[in-house]
């Protein structure tokens, strides 16, 4: 049998396919073929839309935390292990304070207790020890650890440039320095808040329960504005809003109905409707709040019928108190919303 052989336009072709092969692999991808701006922005626009998913998958939410049937004493609930003990502790029965739920701070409106812990004769104070009796004891009235860390910056901003970082600064604890921790036990009718922090050989406590204050404010007949608008110019109304926010509580509807009422009957009167709030928070946040309340107040009355050119809105924030701001009364007078005739 002869040996094969391969003759040498069979070699050279054969070259010539591998370099051609190499060239179309290693070559530029012609513009039609490379990736176009279009995909660019749509894998950009897919990968934010990710990522917003994410954080907001990550959010704290109240209502996956199981509800608590278990008995509970009386207001604040949490007792101290053996060996501590509570310095100037001081309960309010309305106040506004915040928790760090590892995502943003929870403005919790109620009941509120708060002390500085300390060891107790010849016990040595250990924060951990304090900390895994407080978990123990909130786990067994089937409540849970939300947060253990520091609080990052703009938690603590937050709480810096609110009251709390004054009237609660024992409670609170060194969150500049130190971890904290933060449970909460939600209930069928309330949610009860805990924060814990080291503070050198101390710790401060913070405990608070939800709590709606009650509304004794009653809604002024149209006539009655009527005719503190022609003695003074303006009359205060007590408009109620969710917490922080401008959104209107439907107890407030007969006052705006009443307010509507003024208008119909009196076609030529004009009004701007000005908000104001309590001194809780930063000057800046109080101006913002108390002007988006007083929007939300003018198109309220807009939707009813009432021509737009009728009506103004102002916010004034914490400029104009009536009352002090040393008080749960007194703030409650400062967050109003004023009619006033132009």
């Amino acid at each position: 049998m002869k040996p094969l052989t391969v003759s040498k336009r069979t070699v050279l072709a054969a070259s010539t396919i591998a370099l051609l092969l190499g060239a179309a692999c290693n070559r530029t991808p012609a513009p039609s073929e490379a990736t176009s701006p279009v995909a660019d922005a749509s894998a950009s626009a897919e990968q934010a839309v990710a990522q917003e998913t994410k954080a907001t998958s990550n959010a704290f939410d109240i209502s996956t935390v199981p509800v608590s049937t278990a008995t509970l004493g009386g207001f604040p609930y949490i007792g101290l292990p053996d060996g501590y003990e509570a310095l100037r502790p001081e309960t309010n029965t309305f106040e506004r304070v915040p928790f760090w739920t590892g995502d943003r701070l929870e403005w919790v409106e109620g009941q509120a207790y708060g002390a500085l812990v300390q060891a107790k004769g010849d016990h040595p104070f250990s924060q951990l020890e304090l900390n895994r009796n407080i978990q123990a004891l909130v786990e067994s009235l089937g409540g849970q650890r939300v947060f253990s860390g520091r609080i990052p910056a703009e938690g603590k901003e937050g709480i810096q440039a609110s009251d709390a970082a004054v009237n609660r600064v024992d409670a609170l604890g060194d969150i500049y320095n130190e971890s904290a921790e933060v449970y909460v036990i939600h209930r069928a009718d309330r949610d009860i808040w805990l924060h814990v922090a080291k503070n050198g050989n101390q710790a401060g406590v913070l405990i608070a329960e939800t709590k709606p204050v009650a509304i004794t404010a009653k809604a002024l007949p149209a006539d009655e504005l009527k005719k503190s608008l022609d003695a003074a110019g303006k009359v205060a109304i007590q408009v109620q809003f969710e917490t922080d926010q401008a959104a209107i509580l439907p107890t407030s509807k007969p006052q705006l109905e009443q307010v509507i009422s003024l208008l119909n009957e009196n076609s030529a009167l004009r009004l701007s409707i000005n908000g104001h709030t309590d001194n809780t928070g930063s000057a800046s946040h109080n101006l913002q709040l108390s002007q988006h309340r007083a929007a939300a107040v003018r198109d309220f009355i807009i939707a009813a019928g009432i021509d737009q050119k009728r009506l103004e809105s102002s916010g004034f924030g914490d400029s104009q108190p009536v009352a002090q701001n040393t008080t749960d009364d007194g703030k409650a007078r400062n967050r109003r919303v004023e009619l006033v005739k132009i």
